[in-house]
């Protein structure tokens, strides 16, 4: 059944984890929105910067468990996922890559005229990350980059043009992204040194790559709190970045080089709670500063 195939490409691209990228990508908005964007439309804007990135991502998703499946059907960890284990067909997966591509591009041509330009070059660079695993170990800072567009790009999308002062949001989530990716692929230590695949854990050790996550978070705090200062933003984005550093630090702290029983918890709930709760303290100090309480 169609609607059956649907739902399980949606499991296959973890639809759920949208929440990663999108909170963001709507900070990148409201801090366009608070230094002068547009109040008028302002809601359907929010509108299509969440069916473009849903469309991005969901696009980028399929294509990289496309590219992977050959190695996700002999990794252990991966043999049981959608495409190596016959749930769903190459040719389903590809259709959904090319609607996913569409429904961004027409996203991205309903915010405005740059976004649909550079809809198509914000596609190679998602698309590209799923061959980088193959030649260098820096491949955890592409898929960062990936993620760390979206705030710029949000920030186009409201204001018709990109401020560099954005750009300190996409270091810190393209340095966050990195981060959690390299304790994610400690989990593959063993069968990225049997397969020739590039990582970070395969290049220094599981010990070195925690190191390396920990550096790369501590660089995202760094980004955030240049952006504060350069934004003048207030006490509540300041403690946004304190509830994120806490989060962080503890993410860090249930995951041993001799113990990556509880990556998945680092990986997946902490992360997910860093993205929201930024959020929700950046849209609370933007709106206070907006309304001049």
């Amino acid at each position: 059944m169609p609607w059956n195939r649907i739902r399980l490409a949606l499991d296959m691209i973890k639809f759920e984890h949208s929440v990663f990228a999108l909170p963001f990508a709507l900070t990148g908005a409201l801090l366009a929105f608070r230094t002068g964007g547009p109040v008028s439309g302002m809601g359907w804007k929010v509108l299509w910067i969440v069916i473009a990135m849903v469309g991005a991502r969901s696009a980028a998703m399929a294509f990289n468990r496309l590219v992977d499946a050959d190695i996700d059907g002999r990794n252990p960890r991966t043999k049981m996922r959608h495409l190596p284990a016959g749930m769903l067909s190459r040719g389903f997966g590809w259709g959904f890559v090319v609607v996913s591509a569409f429904v961004f591009i027409f996203a991205a041509g309903e915010l405005n005229s740059l976004c649909l330009r550079l809809s198509p070059f914000a596609l190679l660079i998602v698309f590209f990350y799923s061959f980088t695993k193959r030649f260098t170990s820096f491949s955890h800072l592409v898929l960062g980059f990936c993620l760390g567009i979206a705030p710029a790009a949000a920030w186009i999308a409201v204001r018709g043009s990109l401020d560099p002062r954005i750009l300190w949001l996409t270091a810190a989530v393209s340095f966050w992204t990195a981060g959690f990716d390299v304790i994610y692929s400690c989990q593959d230590y063993e069968f990225d040194c049997t397969e020739g695949l590039s990582s970070v854990p395969r290049r220094i050790g599981i010990a070195g790559a925690l190191r390396v996550a920990q550096i790369l978070h501590i660089l995202m705090v760094v980004c955030l709190l240049i952006l504060i200062y350069t934004l003048h933003l207030g006490a509540l984005a300041l403690a946004g970045v304190g509830a994120v550093t806490g989060l962080l630090l503890y993410e860090h702290s249930i995951v041993k080089p001799n113990d990556l029983s509880r990556v998945n918890a680092a990986f997946f709930t902490m992360n997910g709670y860093v993205s929201v709760l930024f959020l929700i303290f950046w849209a609370a100090d933007i709106f206070l500063l907006k309304s001049g309480i």
